[in-house]
């Protein structure tokens, strides 16, 4: 029997044209004007004006010219040519005393690993997306569902984190080995697990890791030998052990040089004496129009019966998208302006002096209720965006923090707290380290209550070891 129901219900979709402008937001600088020159390539009713920089270099090209137009007056002197040559080449303040050794950026080296995988070649995009989300030291600190979710929008097809696990598996076995493990903990196990898991140390070593960690991290080694039926000499060869591992995949050696990878800044903050100024590093929509030769094209073609209509169409949607493109980048700078402006006025007096303890906690809703937009708007705008300040480069995701209560009742960001924990531990009495706990009362007596575990769990971020294996590095 046939029935008919009536129902409402409210749903809501996401349109292609907002996937794309999201996908806009996440770019950063470099990405973006990748994005702009594929789109001038791809659509002709879309066109650049020259910037200012590039008249700067017409114009220091033209005086070169001139120059060299008077080179006999000054030609033919009476200067010996070994006075000339040799400063050519080297500075005589600056002679290099012995060669420079330049390493291979970590990452690149996995990507050329990558390729001799067993793995199709359609999936390489999944190891270079990883692999390049891996801090300095070779760690993933970012959440695969949120990588999922963000090479997702950025492939335009559906990624389970569980392909992505998959992936890091791979990672984890080439050289530098261990990269892409999530913390220390995972690394050290990782690499207890390459040896010889029949010997009692070893043993040990991968138990401690896997079911007395927090008792490990915190120091509780008296704890331990009761549980675990240790005696001294025991828990110090199991900890010796643990002192000879590894704690990151990869360290930068001492004696060579790594060249950075080119940082180009989304934001300049300028220091204009009495207050700082916010400006974008390079504004592209105000260089970017529509062909007016296309726009008389399409209405002639609209109002011109030979014309196919196949053609007017194709007319119409370059025209189209060239609008909405153009939209779409204005938009973007303007809402990184918006957004920009809200955590200066937040973090004023850090941008002001730089210094790490005038970090206030900051979370992505605070930015998105002052500037009226959603989370995901804000936290796409921020992400992997750079801003230039009198005081160095810095990462816009390093000042989204959360806080902690002083004594006297204000909010302190626990990126202060980590900063001071680190100041700690480097001037410490290498023979006689900071416990845990001794920390906690350090911290108390500067004004910040704070509980062991928490020091723990700060002190873990930074990759420094629990105060029994530095002092065995010792």
């Amino acid at each position: 029997m046939l029935k008919q129901l009536q129902t409402q219900k409210q749903q809501h979709t996401i349109l292609p044209q907002q996937i794309e402008l999201l996908n806009l937001f996440h770019l950063n600088t470099l990405e973006l004007e990748q994005r702009i020159q594929d789109e001038l390539t791809e659509n002709p009713v879309l066109e650049e004006t020259a910037s200012g920089d590039e008249s700067l270099s017409d114009k220091f090209s033209k005086d070169t010219v001139q120059d060299f137009q008077n080179w006999e007056e000054y030609g033919y002197d009476d200067i010996p040519d070994y006075k000339t040559e040799y400063k050519n080449y080297l500075s005589t303040e600056k002679i290099p005393e012995k060669p420079m050794a330049e390493q291979t950026d970590f990452r690149e080296e996995l990507k050329r690993q990558c390729r001799y995988l067993s793995v199709p070649e359609e999936k390489y995009y999944l190891f270079d997306f990883l692999i390049d989300s891996l801090n300095e030291s070779g760690f993933l600190e970012q959440d695969l569902e949120e990588l999922a979710s963000e090479i997702s929008f950025s492939r335009k097809t559906w990624i389970e984190p569980s392909e992505l696990e998959e992936t890091l598996t791979h990672i984890r076995e080439l050289d530098p080995f261990g990269a892409g493990c999530r913390n220390v903990q995972e690394y050290m196990l990782l690499q207890l697990k390459k040896m010889n898991i029949k010997q009692p140390d070893v043993r040990m070593a991968i138990c401690l890791l896997e079911e007395h960690f927090q008792d490990l991290r915190g120091a509780n080694l008296d704890k331990l030998k009761k549980q675990l039926g240790l005696e001294d000499d025991e828990i110090r060869i199991v900890l010796s052990l643990l002192a000879h591992l590894k704690t990151r995949p990869f360290t930068q050696p001492v004696a060579a040089i790594q060249v950075n990878p080119s940082i180009l800044p989304d934001f300049v903050i300028l220091d204009e004496g009495e207050k700082l100024e916010v400006a974008l590093y390079r504004q592209r929509s105000s260089n970017l129009h529509i062909s007016q030769s296309w726009v008389e094209m399409v209405q002639n073609a609209a109002h011109n019966d030979k014309v196919e209509k196949s053609a007017r169409q194709y007319l119409r949607s370059k025209l189209s998208s060239a609008q909405w493109f153009i939209n779409a980048i204005q938009q973007r700078e303007s809402n990184m302006l918006k957004i920009m402006n809200a955590i200066l006025d937040m973090q004023y007096e850090y941008f002001k002096y730089g210094d790490i303890l005038l970090l206030k906690p900051m979370k992505l809703k605070d930015i998105a209720d002052k500037v009226k937009v959603d989370i995901s708007t804000v936290s796409r705008l921020t992400c992997n965006k750079y801003a230039e300040t009198p005081f160095g480069t810095i990462l816009l995701k390093d000042l989204f923090t959360e806080g902690i209560v002083n004594k006297e009742g204000n909010s302190i960001s626990n990126k202060v707290i980590q900063s001071i924990i680190s100041e700690l531990i480097e001037t410490e009495n290498k023979k006689e380290p900071y416990t845990d706990r001794q920390l906690v009362s350090i911290l108390a007596n500067r004004g910040y209550s704070i509980a062991r575990r928490t020091v723990a769990k700060y002190r873990e971020l930074l990759n420094i070891p629990v105060a029994q294996i530095r002092g065995l590095w010792e």
